[in-house]
């Protein structure tokens, strides 16, 4: 069993700056893809950015060139900075862990609230 625990999140002002994290547990983080979801109130789930095992990324269009993610195995974490920050970015983070291990594995996290207000 794999848990993923994120932190960083909060309130900013329009134009700044967070860094989230998501903290795996379990041996499986080296060979997973990790990626982060965001979800506002009303709104679909939407895919934020991936880093794959390779440590190969992909973002949203809406993100790109703002949001870069990165992963260090050592630490079983995955970060997603945040810069520039506006307030449609407000919504609930969520890290998702998957892959193929004897079988597809997919794993949720708890979530993490950013709130981007002046």
């Amino acid at each position: 069993q794999v848990q993923l625990v994120e932190s960083g999140g909060g309130l900013v002002q329009p134009g700044g700056s967070l860094r989230l994290s998501c903290a795996a547990s379990g041996s499986i983080f080296s060979i997973s893809t990790v990626n982060w979801y965001r979800q506002a109130p009303g709104n679909q789930r939407e895919l934020v950015a991936t880093v794959t095992s390779g440590s190969s990324t992909n973002y949203a269009d809406s993100v790109k060139g703002r949001f870069t993610i990165s992963r260090d195995n050592a630490k079983n974490t995955v970060y997603l900075q945040m810069n520039s920050l506006k307030p449609e970015d407000t919504a609930g983070y969520y890290c998702n862990l998957r892959g193929w291990r004897s079988g597809k594995y997919e794993y949720w996290g708890q979530g993490t609230q950013v709130t981007v207000s002046s």
